[in-house]
C-alpha cells in the first residue's frame, strides 16, 4: 500500500489561492470601472449639445434659433476663439455659452475685441475665473436653485418678459450704471453691465430659459429672444477644447494645465503620506534586550503555528504534522522502529492488529488525502486523537 502524495506544498501558490487574494480586489475595480462607464453614458445621453443651437435634445438650444430666424435674427455657431474676436461688431451679439472654460490670454483677446465692438455679449453663467477679465468690477456669489422668479426691475426686456426660470450664480457689482434683475437673497441672477460705448455685457446666472424643455414655460422664450434679438446677428460660441488659441502662444507649462484643484489635492495626498511615514517610524522607546534562551509554552508555540497555518489556507501542512507526530507516537507503542514509522506498509499492518476488526480505518487516518476544509480537518485531529487512544488502552 502505498500513500497519496501531494505536488504541491502549502507555501506554494495554485490558481485558487490567487483568486481567493486577489477576487476582492477584481470585484471592486469591476464594480468601479462599470460604474464610471454607466455614469459617462448617462452624463452622456443628457448632455449631448447642450446649449448647441443646432441640438433639438432637451438640453440644446434650436428652439430658440428657430424663434430667432423666425424674427429675422440670424444665428452663427463658431467654436474658435479667431472666429468670435473677427465677427464682434455693432449690429451683432456675441453669445459665450462657457466663459470660465476659456483661458486667461483667450479672455484678455475677447475683451480687447468686444469692449468697444458697440455690440452685445452675452455671458451664460461666468464665475470667478472669467469675471474678472470679461465684466472687471462684477463679482459671483454662491448659486441658488433655479426657479420662477419676478423680474424686480426696471429693465424693458425684463419687465416685459415677465416671470422666468432664473437662478444659478449671483451677481454683485461695484459699478452705479449697472442693472440687476431677478434677484435671490438680495442679488440678481441677471445682471447687465453697460459699456463705454454703446454695447453692453449681459451676465446670465443659469442657462435655462436657453434650453429646448424649458423655453415654452413662464416668460422664458419672451427673455431670451429680448435678450438675443437686439442686434441683427447671433454669433453662438462653443468654446472647444481643440481651440490652438487655448495654448497661449506656447508659453503654458504643462503644471498651468492642471486644474488648482488637482494641485492642492496632489498636495494634501503628498502631506498624508508624509505623515503616516513619520507615525509608522516613531519609537517607542528604548530597545529593551531579552536574554535567551526564551522559554515559550508549548500551548502558545501550537496556537501560533496554527493560526500561521490557518492564516496561509496551509490545511495541507497542518494535517501532515498532525499524522506525522501520531505516526511518531504510536511506532514505540507498537514495537515499530523510529525509521518505519512513516511507512504504510509496516505501521498500517501493526495499527490494524490492536484495533477491532470493525474498527478504524488506519491507512485513510494515517496516510490519507488533504481535508477538503476546516471542519474535515478538525474531524481528522478529533479521530487521531481517537485512534491513538484506543491503541494505548488495547
Amino acid at each position: 500500500m502505498t500513500a497519496t502524495t501531494a505536488t504541491t506544498t502549502s507555501t506554494s501558490l495554485t490558481p485558487r489561492h490567487v483568486w481567493t487574494r486577489a477576487r476582492g480586489l477584481l470585484i471592486a475595480l469591476v464594480i468601479l470601472v462599470g460604474g464610471a462607464i454607466a455614469l459617462a453614458a448617462i452624463h452622456s445621453d443628457a448632455q449631448h449639445g447642450s446649449l448647441d443651437p443646432r441640438s433639438a435634445d432637451q438640453y440644446g438650444s434650436r428652439a430658440v434659433a428657430e424663434l430667432l430666424k423666425a424674427q429675422g435674427v440670424s444665428t452663427r455657431v463658431v467654436t474658435t476663439l479667431d472666429e468670435a474676436t473677427a465677427s464682434a461688431g455693432p449690429d451683432t451679439t456675441l453669445l459665450i455659452t462657457v466663459p470660465d472654460l476659456l483661458t486667461g490670454g483667450q479672455q484678455r483677446q475677447l475683451r480687447a475685441a468686444t469692449a468697444g465692438s458697440g455690440g452685445r455679449t452675452v455671458l451664460i453663467a461666468p464665475g470667478e475665473p472669467s469675471l474678472g477679465t470679461l465684466a472687471p468690477g462684477v463679482r459671483a456669489e454662491s448659486p441658488v436653485p433655479v426657479r420662477p422668479r419676478d423680474p424686480g426691475c426696471a429693465d424693458d426686456a425684463a419687465t416685459r418678459a415677465g416671470r422666468a426660470d432664473t437662478g444659478g450664480i449671483r451677481y454683485a457689482s461695484s459699478g452705479e450704471r449697472t442693472d440687476g434683475c431677478y434677484r435671490a437673497a438680495g442679488l440678481p441672477t441677471l445682471l447687465t453691465v453697460p459699456a463705454p460705448g454703446p454695447g453692453d455685457t449681459v451676465l446670465l446666472g443659469a442657462p435655462d430659459i436657453l434650453l429646448n424643455h424649458r423655453l415654452d414655460e413662464e416668460g422664458n422664450a419672451s427673455l431670451a429672444l429680448r435678450l438675443l434679438g437686439t442686434r441683427a446677428h447671433v454669433v453662438w460660441y462653443l468654446p472647444s477644447l481643440g481651440d490652438t488659441s487655448a495654448t497661449d502662444g506656447g508659453q503654458r507649462s504643462f503644471f498651468d494645465l492642471i486644474p488648482a484643484g488637482w494641485r492642492w489635492g496632489t498636495l494634501q495626498l503628498a502631506l498624508a503620506a508624509v505623515l503616516a511615514a513619520l507615525w509608522r517610524a516613531r519609537r517607542l522607546g528604548p530597545l529593551v534586550t531579552e536574554h535567551l534562551p526564551v522559554a515559550v509554552r508549548a500551548s502558545e508555540t501550537t496556537e501560533g503555528r496554527a493560526r500561521l497555518y490557518r492564516k496561509a489556507n496551509a490545511r495541507d501542512r497542518a494535517a501532515d504534522t498532525l499524522r506525522s507526530a501520531t505516526r511518531a507516537r504510536l511506532a514505540p507503542l507498537l514495537g515499530v522502529s523510529a525509521s518505519a514509522a512513516h511507512s504504510p506498509e509496516v505501521l498500517v499492518p501493526a495499527v490494524s492488529a490492536r484495533l477491532p476488526a470493525a474498527g478504524r480505518d488506519p491507512l485513510s487516518l494515517l496516510f490519507g488525502p488533504t481535508p477538503a476544509n476546516d471542519t474535515a480537518l478538525v474531524r481528522l485531529a478529533d479521530d487521531l486523537d481517537a485512534l491513538e487512544r484506543e491503541v494505548r488502552t488495547s
